[in-house]
């Protein structure tokens, strides 16, 4: 790791698992939702592309699912043999403009907005009330057992390789804001009395069965990523004194780096920014009252006194910096160089951003030239309604969002 308060680079190079990203930059998975029928889209492309260009090491494809119950929309991309190609015109992109690509995997477990499901209920750490069912008729969820963890185990593994064969250098596995790994590893979803549940070191044996079954297949040729919650940002969920344990655990099964968030989709989302969501633009998206009332109780459990401040979990981040060796990527409201700077300084190893990538996808660059200049994002959170809209991700504010008609033209023939 490297030492607290020492003078770091942004622009330097770093070294993770078996890649060299060329700087200390990281596009964060950010829902893009620039997907058909499963498949990336032009529009995908297109805008990794920027990202490369505009000067970031490495950006991440967020959150491709494992497996076609592992997905948390209908349109999400699936990493499976189909998609290979298409994914690989992607990565092709990325390289040709000179930085590298890492794929953030993940399975919904119960976290499910569609209706598409193989079985009549989702699967999850423990059974009870499905959240996100009860709207869509679907109010009860299944704990897994072990065939269940295994299987699951092996579609990770499955779209780990799919990954490498599409040219990805990177693959992250999702462990935080409440999809399936996440819902073994907090306390909030995690209710069972077997060896996967009870204590943070015993919630954690799920995830790094995972995790150690994806670096023994792939580990030599990809770097391996885990991200993780800091916080949940909920009463009785887990705390950063948790995220300790997560992450020697994760530490000790091999990872070659993990990214520090926070927050929960359902209990806490504007945890995961560090500001309030636009709960108003996105019930308006969302048919049928039901959903409408829960976004309504969502804005509810904001907290009145909230205000976006730069470097947000940085506090958390420091306990994690300072019980472990691995390399940490700090995330959480960068928006200029002297807060990347000063994550750094602290002793992360990278900072990775969304918004203000979203607002500027040549913003690293342009750090480059000039030191003081400020991302002009504000964290209003409104690109995180409109990724829900026909241009996928984008900035309102600024309006750079790609022709919709780029999402019916798929990346492989691009």
């Amino acid at each position: 790791m490297s030492a607290a308060s020492a003078v770091v680079d942004p622009f330097s190079p770093l070294n993770v698992g078996p890649v060299r990203i060329k700087n200390r930059f990281i596009r964060a998975g950010a829902n893009e939702m620039m997907t058909r029928a499963t498949l990336p889209q032009k529009a995908l492309l297109e805008h990794h592309r920027q990202l490369a260009e505009g000067g970031i090491g490495m950006t991440t494809l967020a959150y491709l699912s494992v497996s076609a119950d592992g997905r948390t929309m209908a349109e999400q991309g699936i990493l499976n043999p189909a998609s290979v190609p298409h994914y690989k015109a992607v990565t092709d992109a990325i390289h040709a403009a000179g930085a590298l690509a890492n794929a953030q995997i993940t399975h919904a477990g119960s976290f499910v907005m569609h209706r598409e499901l193989s079985t009549w209920r989702a699967i999850s750490a423990s059974g009870g009330i499905d959240q996100i069912g009860l709207m869509l008729g679907r109010p009860l969820q299944r704990e897994m057992n072990r065939d269940d963890m295994d299987r699951i185990t092996a579609e990770f593994v499955a779209a780990a390789r799919c990954a490498v064969e599409a040219g990805f250098d990177a693959i992250e596995l999702h462990m935080g804001h409440g999809y399936l790994l996440n819902q073994f590893i907090s306390p909030l979803s995690n209710k069972r009395r077997d060896g996967y549940g009870g204590n943070a070191e015993q919630r954690m044996r799920f995830p790094v069965e995972v995790l150690k079954a994806v670096k023994q297949a792939v580990g030599d040729r990809v770097a391996i990523l885990a991200k993780i919650n800091l916080v949940d940002g909920v009463p009785k969920g887990a705390s950063a004194a948790d995220a300790v344990v997560t992450a020697q655990a994760l530490e000790r099964a091999g990872v070659d780096m993990l990214v520090l968030s926070g927050g929960r989709n359902i209990e806490a989302s504007w945890q995961i920014f560090g500001s309030p969501m636009p709960y108003e633009d996105l019930a308006a998206m969302q048919p049928g009252w039901l959903a409408k009332l829960q976004f309504k109780m969502l804005k509810a459990t904001t907290p009145k006194s909230l205000q976006f401040k730069e470097l947000f979990f940085l506090d958390a981040a420091r306990l994690v910096r300072a019980a472990t060796q691995v390399k940490l990527a700090y995330i959480g409201g960068v928006q200029s160089l002297v807060a990347a700077q000063t994550a750094l300084a602290e002793g992360f190893d990278a900072v990775v951003m969304a918004r203000a990538t979203i607002h500027d996808p040549t913003i690293v660059n342009k750090w480059r030239i000039d030191g003081n200049l400020r991302s002009g994002c504000t964290a209003c959170n409104r690109c995180v309604a409109a990724m829900y809209g026909p241009s996928g991700t984008h900035c309102p504010v600024v309006g750079n969002a790609f022709d919709p008609a780029w999402k019916l033209q798929d990346a492989g023939a691009a």
